[in-house]
């Protein structure tokens, strides 16, 4: 039975770790080969592309909560943005904000901006509110703090000539003014790898909140307790049978903080709204949903087990020591958290012994604050309303 168990959980791990950016990885590239095999029989070449239609009019909607100290800047790098100024707009939605945050936006004398302010009641009452009132076609949803590459827009909306495409995902630097090795940036790296060989197949699970595209005809109001809404959305997109894509082309910057004890605490409660959002998308749980359930399980579903996985797996170990094999797997386990604990520690100050260590205290720390985020949500404890993570005065 132990056997069974170790097996169990280190396959799980196995598979959503590695085996499935792996059959990502394959998948893509059988597609490839039938496509040119294709175009071979029939004689074609491969074509450009097909030519662009009239670009589609766009409202950038930013919820936004005491924002004062990055507003400013978030409306220059908005109104900067390569898009017809007849065809965009920007909403800013301000969730009771007392910093003057709606000041500094009514400040603002180009006509493209509106504010929509309210009492403080959560970042998806803001949407709720706001992506019904937005005028454009497609709606941008991004945050205060994430500034967008001018040329972002017109590559995410390019996707939406297709008719089967709901929802698009761009891609989210991470940066920090005072470790280039930030230990995200590596995990980010892989995530974001994944989430383009998901979007080639139009299911990309999970949006990146700085930077995402709906139709806002798709647009279904949220129960006000959903916590991530940059999850839900697009998979509620997904779930009614239209692709939710990724174009790692349209970039949008995001600074980091050094605060651990903030950063914790912000994966413990997207944790706790992962868990919740189960029961918003009860279609992509089924095995009818196709290639979108599978990427669901596989990727955010056993993911989100991994502490207990990881738990099972090493108690299993304890109970099969009789074997040189096992004792084996039972010291790799102890050397890999030792290794975590290394880098909690600090004891590497350069090279690849600390970006190695390093990473193995964030997969660590971060599947801690997964088994705090399920505590949170079994006990109905993590509010909706969102705290803005502090920054670190940038140097530039």
């Amino acid at each position: 039975m132990a056997e069974v168990f170790f097996w169990c959980a280190a396959l799980a791990l196995v598979h959503t770790y590695f085996l499935y950016p792996l059959s990502l990885f394959a998948l893509e590239g059988m597609a490839q080969v039938f496509q040119n095999a294709r175009r071979m029989r029939a004689g074609e070449a491969a074509r450009a592309g097909a030519p662009a239609g009239p670009l589609p009019s766009v409202s950038l909607v930013v919820a936004a909560y005491n924002e004062a100290s990055c507003i400013e800047q978030k409306l220059q790098n908005s109104l900067a943005l390569d898009y017809p100024a007849d065809r965009f707009e920007v909403l800013i939605g301000s969730d009771g904000s007392s910093d003057g945050t709606d000041g500094l936006v009514q400040k603002c004398t180009d006509p493209r901006v509106r504010l929509s302010p309210a009492a403080r009641a959560g970042k998806t009452t803001v949407l709720n509110r706001c992506i019904p009132a937005a005028h454009g076609d497609i709606v941008l949803l991004s945050d205060a703090n994430t500034m967008i590459d001018a040329d972002a827009v017109r590559k995410l909306v390019r996707h939406f000539e297709d008719p089967e495409v709901g929802a698009v995902c761009g891609k989210l630097r991470l940066y920090n003014p005072t470790k280039q090795d930030y230990e995200e940036s590596a995990y980010w790296s892989y995530e974001s790898l994944i989430k383009m060989y998901e979007g080639k197949r139009g299911a990309v699970v999970g949006a990146n909140g700085g930077l995402y595209a709906i139709r806002r005809s798709l647009f279904t109001q949220l129960p006000p307790s959903t916590i991530v809404d940059d999850f839900v959305i697009p998979l509620r997109i997904m779930e009614a049978g239209y692709k939710v894509n990724y174009e790692e082309n349209a970039v949008a910057h995001e600074e980091t903080t050094e605060d651990y004890g903030k950063e914790f605490g912000r994966r413990a409660r997207i944790a706790a709204g992962n868990f919740q959002s189960l029961k918003l998308v009860p279609g992509l749980l089924l095995p009818t949903a196709g290639f979108p359930a599978f990427a669901f399980w596989s990727h955010k579903l056993l993911r989100w087990c991994a502490p207990a996985l990881m738990v099972a797996a090493l108690l299993a170990n304890l109970f099969l020591l009789d074997s040189t094999f096992y004792q084996v797997t039972l010291l790799g386990q102890a050397l890999f958290y030792a290794l975590a604990y290394l880098g909690k520690a600090a004891v590497f100050k350069s090279g690849a012994a600390k970006r190695v260590a390093s990473v193995a205290y964030y997969f660590v720390t971060m599947n801690m604050a997964i088994a705090v985020g399920f505590w949170r949500f079994l006990r109905n404890s993590q509010r909706a309303a969102w705290d803005r993570t502090a920054r670190v005065p940038s140097a530039t």
